[in-house]
């Protein structure tokens, strides 16, 4: 937000009735205008420390101050936990089974092979005692289904060990993907919260104003700190329509002001494109001389620093 501010000066007042003399170059009477940065916070909070004070000059990124954020950091704490599980959990998923989940089936497969191999001995030898008439069939029948049985079991196992070597399925690895993912971007946010507890100075400027105390509760958008950087210095006088056309967007202007070390420079930013006049007049020819401009102008940063928000200058034209 930025607020432009300067003093109520009539039109009249600023407005010099002649120039300084007939040699030299027409000087207009006019003041020094701010535009202010508002510093705001866009997430409510209490004021837990002011780091600058009125009249401080800061740099840019100086801290400026900063609002308890003791929820917010709770809350990214919780979801960096989450954020953790949803990985570690589709690691898991890309892995497979853990080695002893593995070892646990391989014992199994081993034991469920040689109760394979017993019973297809146990078969041949039925089948040698049934050619010898030393058994029934319905025995060898026992014998051959036992067999099949074991063969059963061990396909099973064999199966299931070469499936707890796979990754859990794509659509599942898929779905877990997108858990981190939003779990990452939750963070992300929280991130982003918790800096905005903490403001920094865009630009360097100096602090015109506090508006909050320590201690105090400040809305979501509130300005705590103003700051007028010195590019948001600017001059503003006005000039009679007979001595208008000279000016342009990028003239070199000449200043003077009480306390100022030397004449400053400055450089024309706007002219106005309706005019304005001092106590009302009909106009006529010999009236035109009271029809005015408004005129900005902005001093070199170096040399804005010096100026005072409402200080009265004087302004030479070339």
């Amino acid at each position: 937000m930025r607020t432009i501010i300067g003093p109520a000066l009539s039109v009249a007042a600023l407005l010099c009735c002649s120039a300084c003399s007939d040699s030299g170059p027409p000087g207009y009477q006019g003041y020094v205008e701010g535009e202010y940065v508002h510093i705001a916070a866009p997430i409510g909070g209490r004021l837990q420390k002011l780091q600058v004070q009125r009249g401080q000059t800061v740099a840019a990124r100086a801290a400026l101050f900063s609002l308890e954020s003791d929820e917010e950091q709770a809350a990214r704490a919780q979801a960096e936990q989450q954020l953790k599980a949803a990985q570690a959990q589709l690691a898991d998923l890309r892995q497979g089974r853990r080695s002893p989940e593995l070892e646990v089936v391989q014992a199994q497969l081993a034991q469920a092979q040689a109760a394979e191999a017993q019973a297809a001995q146990q078969l041949k030898r039925d089948e040698d005692q049934f050619e010898a008439g030393g058994i029934a069939r319905a025995q060898l029948d026992d014998a051959r289904a036992n067999l099949a049985i074991r063969q059963a079991r061990v396909r099973e196992l064999a199966g299931q060990l070469q499936v707890s070597r796979l990754p859990a399925r794509e659509e599942q690895i898929r779905a877990q993907d997108a858990q981190v993912a939003a779990a990452r971007a939750a963070l992300s946010q929280l991130d982003w919260r918790l800096g905005q507890k903490q403001l920094l100075a865009g630009q360097a400027g100096l602090v015109v104003d506090t508006l909050y105390r320590e201690g105090e509760w400040v809305p979501a958008g509130s300005p705590v700190v103003r700051l007028l950087p010195p590019g948001h210095v600017k001059l503003r006088f006005f000039v009679p329509e007979p001595q208008l056309g000279g000016l342009k967007p990028g003239a070199r202007l000449r200043i003077q002001c009480e306390g100022c070390p030397a004449e400053l420079a400055a450089q024309v930013s706007y002219v106005a494109s309706e005019a304005e006049y001092t106590p009302p007049v009909i106009y006529s020819k010999d009236t035109r001389a009271k029809l005015v401009f408004m005129v900005e102008a902005r001093p070199a940063e170096a040399d804005a620093a010096r100026l005072r928000v409402g200080q009265p200058v004087t302004v030479t034209l070339p």
